[in-house]
This record gives C-alpha cells, sequence and structure tokens, in this order.
C-alpha cells in the first residue's frame, strides 16, 4: 500500500507551516490572504432573483445580517421589503448606496442543517416589480461549537435553550 502512494502528490495552496524564520513561532500555520473571503456572499441567479449565503451559524441565536444588492434597474433607487409571513426573517433596513442598497435583516437560526428564508423586494413606485432574495445558512446544533461569523453577520441573542438536565424537579418522594 505504501509502494502505491509513492507517486503522488499531495495538492496544497494556501497553506504554508513557518519553520524557524523571523515570520512567526516555529509550529504555526499561516494562511495566503487571498483564502480570506471571509464576507457575505451575494450571487445572482438564473431566473434574476439573489441568493445570500452567510455561512454558519448556531442554532436558536439571533443574527443582524447586512450585505448589499448592486443596484437593480427594473426596481429603480427607492425599494421596499414586501409584508410576508415568516417568523425567522425580518428587513430592518434598506439604504440606497452607490453600489446598489445595503439590507440589514434579523435572521433566527431555528433549527439544524442548510436553511433558505425568502424575502421579497419591490419598487416603492410599482409594487408589482418584485425581486425575491433568499438568505442561505448552515445552522450547527449546540454541540458542534461555535461558529466563526463572516464579515457582515452579527450575534444580537441567543434564545433560551430547554435541556431537561437543567430541570429542578426532583421527582417523587
Amino acid at each position: 500500500m505504501a509502494a502505491a502512494k509513492k507517486g503522488v502528490k499531495q495538492k496544497v495552496s494556501g497553506v504554508r507551516f513557518a519553520g524557524l524564520s523571523e515570520e512567526g513561532a516555529p509550529g504555526h500555520v499561516h494562511f495566503e490572504e487571498k483564502l480570506h473571503d471571509s464576507v457575505v456572499m451575494v450571487s445572482q441567479e438564473e431566473d434574476g432573483h439573489y441568493l445570500v449565503k452567510v455561512g454558519f451559524l448556531k442554532i436558536l441565536h439571533k443574527y443582524e445580517i447586512s450585505f448589499t444588492l448592486p443596484a437593480l434597474q427594473r426596481l429603480g433607487r427607492n425599494i421596499c421589503a414586501v409584508p410576508f409571513p415568516n417568523l425567522n426573517l425580518r428587513v430592518t433596513n434598506i439604504t440606497a448606496v452607490p453600489e446598489g442598497h445595503c439590507i440589514k435583516c434579523e435572521y433566527t437560526a431555528h433549527k439544524e442543517g442548510v436553511l433558505k428564508e425568502e424575502m421579497m423586494l419591490a419598487s416603492e413606485t410599482n409594487h408589482k416589480t418584485l425581486v425575491k432574495v433568499v438568505v442561505q445558512a448552515r445552522v450547527l446544533d449546540r454541540h458542534h461549537g461555535t461558529p466563526m461569523l463572516l464579515d457582515g453577520v452579527r450575534c444580537i441573542g441567543a434564545e433560551p435553550e430547554y435541556d431537561s438536565e437543567q430541570s429542578d424537579w426532583h421527582g417523587f418522594d
């Protein structure tokens, strides 16, 4: 088995181990700057709607998410959020910026897994012109540690956790 692996080269890019140099103490790992894509990703789908990837979040926590949508010609300069019955995603602010529109919303990570929540944006002058924005998060359960949040994501609170081991009931006497 070892002979079969002799000719195989491992592909490693972006990570290097520091030796005895002035860059750092021996044994420290350094990452290239181009690997630090730690921002909320906004991409336009084929159907013209937008997908916003906010990275890893922790279950039963509430987050403030900020991202910028590019200028939307069909909506115009003044847009608003359509009232949408969604308990987990709420738009709190929309501001016009030179690049487009800065959107702030509150997101509650209510269950584990890859979650997608929708919001609809409309023109303030023509409410029939709509754009769907899907916010996608990967939600970790409470036993998988604390995720590193992307730039544009901020934890603003945690829902109380119910754990049967925390009960103060001592049982029947």
